[in-house]
């Protein structure tokens, strides 16, 4: 998880018929973030703004948006600039403003892109990708768009290596999303890289999204696998679990957690997580502890960061899961 001393600008940057739910979606989802880290006691990690070159636009749904400010000359905060898309029937229209706005991204955000220490990064939502390819600030980064538009996306950008059949890209400093209701996935990835996978998770079950989808197969992530329902009690053991992996935990602790009985508890965990409690424990843990050992750690203190009683619980762990040792694992992939 990353730490910032100061809040991120995350700026929606709005053409004429944007589509409405590619701005809402994630501002909704970056809006939940910051109430539940209030809720937390922890500060703000998000400021929302919308710009455009002109003051009042019309959107897809023909709803206007005022009050819009205009396109900032530099980026002082940190800021992650948001490119909404359009509906496809105006995605080939290169008007004065989509020209305008195009200068202004390959002005403001090229240089970004260019340099990995950068505290800006570029999000695409469904045919906003276009508009950056317009602007010639993809380079030779990973993206996708729609399914409809990869054609065109290949044609603006020959360069980028445009994957088909992905709901989300991340390269680097770019993130780039499928569709409209994939805004609200990479909003999601987002905050879990900046504010903690639990937090995350909270915010998706406050936005009734089932399926939280993510740049990989979600089943290569222990934080998303066992997380596709919507029962609270579940979620906020869960996510207890996420926090605090290396707590003493037992069913009895989980239980008070969860405000239930142990067996309730673990019939619930059974019915909607498929798996027991202390289950979803060693699978949070063993990915713990492979995180700090791709990080240089030993295998005794990657157990003791991600809660097992010593390094040979960890090596019986490892091995049950997923054959061999960590030592031998971490060789192999380094050879």
């Amino acid at each position: 998880m990353i730490t910032r001393p100061h809040l991120i600008d995350v700026l929606f940057v709005i053409a004429p018929h944007s589509l409405l739910l590619d701005i809402a979606g994630p501002a909704e989802a970056f809006r939940l973030a910051n109430q539940h880290r209030e809720r937390r006691a922890q500060p703000p990690r998000f400021r929302l703004r919308f710009a455009s070159h002109a003051p009042t636009l019309e959107t897809s749904v023909g709803l206007a948006l005022a009050d819009l400010e205009p396109l900032p000359r530099t980026l002082a905060a940190p800021t992650w600039v948001v490119v909404v898309g359009q509906p496809t029937a105006y995605t080939r229209e290169v008007t004065p403003a989509i020209t305008a706005t195009a200068h202004w991204l390959r002005e403001t955000m090229g240089d970004a892109l260019r340099n990995g220490d950068s505290p800006h990064r570029l999000l695409t939502i469904c045919s906003g990708s276009l508009l950056a390819a317009r602007a010639g600030v993809l380079g030779r980064r990973r993206c996708t768009t729609h399914h409809e538009l990869l054609g065109s996306l290949k044609q603006l950008a020959p360069e980028a290596q445009v994957i088909d059949n992905r709901v989300i890209v991340v390269d680097g400093p770019l993130a780039s999303s499928a569709g409209i209701t994939a805004g609200i996935d990479i909003a999601l990835h987002l905050i879990a890289e900046e504010c903690g996978e639990a937090l995350a998770a909270t915010v998706a079950e406050d936005m009734v999204v089932y399926l939280r989808r993510s740049p990989r197969d979600p089943e290569l992530s222990p934080f998303h696998m066992h997380r596709r329902h919507l029962h609270t009690t579940v979620h906020r053991v869960q996510d207890a679990i996420i926090a605090r992996p290396e707590r003493d935990w037992d069913m009895a602790a989980l239980a008070a957690v969860g405000n239930t009985s142990e067996r309730h508890l673990l019939r619930l965990f059974t019915e909607h997580a498929m798996v027991s409690p202390l289950h979803f424990l060693r699978l949070i843990r063993l990915e713990r502890a492979r995180q700090s050992l791709e990080f240089g750690a030993s295998v005794e203190r990657a157990a003791e960061v991600a809660g097992f009683s010593s390094g040979l619980q960890l090596r019986r762990a490892w091995r049950s899961q997923w054959g061999g040792s960590p030592r031998d694992t971490f060789r192999a992939a380094s050879a």
